[in-house]
């Protein structure tokens, strides 16, 4: 049997990472570096790609490939690389596994097949055949309000059974469910919010961290979160998850699109998305800039290098953005 200790990397706020896209509409992967190697050094164990913020679904074979291969040749072992490999089709997400696996990746996050509206016994072959596929773990993600069918508790402890299978990532919302799961999963078995917002709560209920969007922004504020929080320092934890608040509503509204935004603000990337995603409103613009401003600067740590590259933060994407966020100044103060 595998020990707790085996998968004691599968914790904390692990950074959901989108896929930058330059002016010609390719992947950019001297960005994707950059906002890997960011998440590396504010001390992350594991980094996800190619998923759901990295828009997975419009990515060609090639391009997921290329991003899965960047991650693993960054990494270099330092952290551990989970990579999207969900599909509606059976035989597309046992594809994609087995990719990532010769890709480099650690372990491959696959999430409920969506739009066929499967019967459980379908979601459970399902994972089989993907874990047939590959050798690596696999995280399952349960995100009901994107695949409508939901993976449910027995589907899920059925599963559980097979060390391969090492985790979930609970998009849920349903904060009494990691109480409910806990004691009926193995002890290596890691529990993941998929939701910023309630991320404390659920990790307070019996959960072992989050998928976090969120982190792409502010990495040392989420990991500050959650150390302090095992540390029994509860009310600080408390503190910064009360401050992070507002920008985890906003990212999570229009996702990759506001995350994008909320980072091109900040110089990290642009904000390109691709069809059928399109560009923030005006309104929804000024929405997150206004969460994003509510953060105090030491909030955010900016790799001078990353920033020089990305897009002017008063090129026309920003037209919605409210002045004021660009009046305060964003430093980029060393690493401690």
């Amino acid at each position: 049997m595998m020990s707790a200790s085996a998968t004691a990397w599968l914790s904390g706020f692990i950074p959901d990472i989108p896929t930058p896209f330059d002016e010609a509409g390719r992947i950019d992967l001297s960005t994707f570096a950059g906002l890997c190697e960011r998440q590396i050094k504010a001390g992350v164990t594991a980094i996800v790609v190619a998923e759901t913020a990295g828009e997975f679904n419009t990515l060609t074979t090639a391009e997921r490939d290329a991003l899965i291969l960047a991650a693993a040749d960054l990494a270099r072992g330092r952290v551990r690389v989970i990579a999207g490999s969900g599909s509606n089709s059976t035989t597309e997400a046992a594809e994609r596994a087995k990719s990532a696996e010769l890709a480099g990746a650690d372990a491959v996050l696959s999430v409920v097949p969506y739009y066929n509206k499967p019967m459980q016994a379908g979601i459970a072959a399902h994972f089989r055949t993907v874990a047939d596929a590959t050798a690596l773990p696999i995280v399952l993600h349960d995100c009901p309000g994107r695949t409508i069918r939901e993976l449910a508790d027995d589907t899920l402890f059925t599963l559980a059974e097979s060390p391969q299978f090492i985790g979930l990532r609970d998009s849920t919302g349903n904060l009494l469910r990691p109480m409910r799961l806990r004691p009926m999963l193995p002890a290596q078995f890691r529990l993941l919010s998929g939701n910023d917002a309630t991320a404390l709560a659920f990790v307070a209920c019996g959960g072992d961290g989050c998928v976090s969007l969120a982190a792409n922004i502010a990495p040392e504020m989420a990991q500050a979160i959650f150390s302090n929080y095992r540390r029994g320092q509860m009310p600080a934890a408390q503190a910064l998850q009360h401050r992070l608040l507002p920008l985890a509503t906003s990212l999570a509204q229009e996702n990759p699109a506001a995350l994008k935004y909320a980072m091109s603000l900040l110089g990290l990337m642009r904000p390109d998305i691709r069809l059928p995603l399109v560009e923030l409103s005006d309104q929804a613009k000024a929405e997150v800039a206004v969460a994003l401003a509510a953060l105090d600067e030491t909030d955010i740590t900016l790799d001078a290098t990353n920033a020089s590259r990305a897009t002017s933060a008063r090129d026309r994407a920003y037209s919605g953005a409210p002045d004021d966020i660009f009046s305060r100044p964003m430093s980029c103060p060393a690493r401690r």
